[in-house]
């Protein structure tokens, strides 16, 4: 046995291993003491190092009547009698076991003094509780279960009493758990320590060739920051870690950008397909996994800082891309430290950007959002997610109190919520109350409207829904406004309900973060844009034929402008053709083709619309099919290259995969024909589909194409066929003006 001095040396080595890990966020190893051995040290010396906080589990066979099973002589113990009934307590049927996971929440980072539990008995049924504890006794904590979601029989109990076994050693480390109250038996639970975290995730961050990775900051670059603040070098992977994740950073590089020439701007649907690209590759990594990529510059232009994909394939990953030489590249003028300032920037928006692929809302939008639980906005929040130009004194006040934290709301989120509820968006609640706890004016500075650009709101079977917003200035005085407040769906909620079906709230593919702009909106005057509907995260929620009610709250100045509610119909199937072709056409990938006009590497959901353009040609699905397939076709476009899928499964990053963005050359000629049979063949029927202000965008970048290919007249002549149909739908002066200005300047 070793000597008290040989076990006091063993426990220095590990002391100052765990000091270390702690310290820098790291998982914590077994120790290389034995744990039969005696601890010769008084915990009360390092009661900092013992925390309690983080995930236990439990395993424990239920106890089953005997009658019910047939058993092997001599393979149970003497059989417990309960009530006059006989008992087996080890009976090896593993679907017959009940499994706990238990997070306790008191100590360490930010604790929030909760505890929270998930039951797994039989194949599916399972049951999550949160209680809120406050300390009871040394290394006891006690306080009401106040949250049950799922099979209520398995803990009828409502109190909880936690008694803690702290220790270095997590083999050794453990929590009692008393439950009573209710009505029901009081029974005790032990569970045994396994993780410090409370969820597994897994990061990488790769970077755009001549583009930075900011994964670390340093905190105390910057001379505005709080005075408490300490001053250490900040992962963004610690920063998650600190929140509650047990993170993984896959190694990450370079994305070499030479085959793509010249052109270092990104567009949507080269950013998606760069995404889906390398998500595809890695088939089998964890369900709670993230892409980051680092990149120069949005085709949005310098006022896009980053953009989150959320949901995307099977296991429902999570990628972000944040642009380097966006405004938060550009320090104010007068900053006393302008490159910490830009470093903390870039810094923030990563953080903020992956805090949204855990389903987090803005400070300022928890009570619109769809919750767990009752929420309340958090505009003056120090968080990661909140714009630090919204809080009172901007962005000089904000980071004076910053501390590099989500807020308490946003911590208990996603520590202790159901998993459903941090994963994807759930409308349920608007079945009971729609938004009658919006924060409506009673006298509206603006009306919002929601309405569809056709006689009727019938949409035939496959047809992709697009609708309008118009918002009104209804105050009688010129009002201040964001600049693009109805491009912006992080400020809306959109609900869509079939009769007779739960609400479902739709979920847009992509989140922008841009920088904050103004304009003014005269009185009577309205803004106006596009929504497309037809598909989202939550998949085509506007597919089955039937009626549906959709209505979008929008938070504006502090009050939340809620729409009409707009009733829409979607037809029956013509045919057969319609009915066989629509397995294909909703489904997840065709419906990222459609909102992101065009993919170059999602060829299944090419395929699909190939096939729609030319079998339903008269059909109005074929409309938005020819649009998507021509638009990568119209001009050189990057792609994310990797090797073949079937390449060694230990390659864990693009770069080590041998990665490369090259260019996929464009086909003018076969683009040309598409655009022309999808906008000048029928045009008043596609400005019906497409909608008014998306045909004319569409028109628009045709034409400027087209001028730019050398066909100005081609260019006029499209320009023309545009005024034709708008004016015969009667849209506004200023809009045919402006038609008739480009019109015209083709021709010079």
């Amino acid at each position: 046995m070793a000597t008290e001095h040989e076990l006091r040396e063993d426990v220095a080595g590990y002391t100052a291993e765990l000091t270390r890990a702690r310290s820098a966020d790291e998982p914590i190893l077994e120790p290389r003491i034995p744990i039969d051995r005696p601890l010769p040290i008084d915990p009360q010396i390092l009661p900092w190092l013992l925390t309690v906080s983080g995930l236990y589990t439990l395993r424990a066979p239920v106890l089953v009547p005997q009658s019910v099973l047939m058993v092997r002589p001599g393979a149970i113990s003497e059989p417990e009698t309960i009530g006059g009934a006989q008992l087996s307590p080890v009976v090896p049927i593993p679907w017959w076991r009940r499994r706990e996971e238990l997070r306790v929440d008191v100590d360490g980072h930010y604790p929030q003094m909760t505890v929270s539990g998930t039951i797994f008995t039989g194949l599916t049924e399972r049951l999550h509780w949160i209680a809120s504890v406050a300390p009871a006794g040394p290394n006891q904590w006690a306080g009401a279960i106040w949250y049950k979601e799922g099979t209520g029989s398995a803990l009828p109990q409502t109190d909880v009493h936690i008694t803690a076994t702290r220790s270095i050693f997590p083999a050794q480390q453990r929590v009692i758990v008393r439950y009573s109250g209710g009505g029901a038996l009081e029974v005790e639970r032990v569970y045994n320590f396994a993780s410090t975290y409370y969820h597994l995730v897994d990061f990488e961050f790769d970077r755009v060739e001549g583009t930075t990775r900011t994964m670390r900051i340093d905190t105390c670059a910057h001379p505005n920051r709080p005075a408490t603040l300490p001053c250490e070098s900040l992962r963004i992977d610690n920063v998650y870690r600190r929140a509650g994740f047990d993170v993984s950073v896959s190694p990450g590089g370079g994305v070499p950008l030479s085959g793509a020439g010249a052109d270092s701007v990104w567009r949507d649907s080269e950013m998606h397909d760069a995404m889906q690209a390398y998500w595809s590759r890695f088939a089998n990594a964890p369900q709670w996994a993230m892409w980051v990529l680092f990149a120069a510059q949005h085709e949005m232009g310098h006022d896009l800082g980053g953009i989150m994909f959320d949901d995307i394939g099977a296991n429902h990953r999570q990628g972000t891309a944040i642009f380097n030489d966006s405004f938060i590249s550009v320090a104010p003028v007068g900053d006393p430290a302008p490159d910490a300032w830009v470093q903390r920037m870039r810094f923030w928006t990563a953080c903020h950007e992956m805090g949204h692929a855990f389903n987090l809302a803005h400070s300022w939008q928890k009570s619109q959002g769809t919750t767990w639980i009752p929420l309340s906005n958090e505009d003056e929040a120090r968080s990661f997610m909140n714009y630090p130009f919204r809080v009172a004194g901007g962005q000089t006040a904000f980071f004076a109190d910053f501390e590099y934290r989500f807020s308490d709301q946003e911590l208990s989120f996603m520590r202790h919520a159901p998993a459903r509820f941090v994963q994807m968006g759930n409308a349920d609640w608007f079945d009971h109350h729609g938004f009658e706890q919006a924060e409506t004016s009673p006298e509206p500075r603006f009306r919002l409207e929601l309405r569809v650009n056709r006689e009727r709101p019938t949409f035939e079977f496959l047809e992709p829904v697009m609708v309008e917003l118009k918002l009104t200035n209804v105050s009688g005085e010129p009002e201040v406004i964001e600049g693009d407040v109805l491009g912006e769906t992080d400020h809306m909620i959109v609900i869509l309900k079939k009769d007779g079906a739960p609400a479902r709230q739709w979920l847009p593919f992509a989140q922008y973060c841009r920088k904050e702009s103004k304009s003014v909106l005269e009185p009577g005057q309205s803004r106006y844009e596009p929504l497309f509907i037809g598909a989202g995260r939550n998949g085509w929620d506007l597919a089955e034929p039937g009626m549906y009610t959709v209505q979008l709250a929008l938070r504006l100045d502090g009050e939340d402008l809620v729409s009409n509610p707009l009733r829409v119909r979607i037809a029956p199937p013509r045919g057969y053709d319609e009915e066989y072709l629509a397995q294909d056409v909703f489904s997840d990938e065709v419906g990222r083709v459609l909102a992101f006009d065009g993919s170059h590497v999602l060829d299944q959901a090419n395929d699909v619309l190939q096939e729609a353009a030319g079998k339903l040609a008269d059909r109005r699905l074929a409309y938005h099919a020819l649009v998507a397939l021509a638009k990568p076709l119209a001009r050189n476009a990057k792609v994310l290259v990797l090797p073949g899928k079937d390449g060694p499964a230990e390659v864990e990053s693009a770069a080590e995969a041998g990665g490369k963005i090259k260019v996929a050359k464009a086909k003018p000629d076969e683009a040309r024909k598409q655009l022309n049979a999808a906008l000048m063949k029928k045009e008043d029927v596609a400005a019906e589909t497409l909608g008014h202000i998306e045909y004319r965008e569409y028109v628009d970048h045709f034409s400027d194409w087209l001028a730019a290919s050398g066909d100005a007249g081609a260019a006029a002549r499209a320009q023309a066929a545009l005024y034709a149909t708008l004016k015969a739908r009667k849209v506004a002066d200023w809009v045919l003006k402006a038609i008739e200005k480009k019109r015209d300047g083709y021709k010079k």
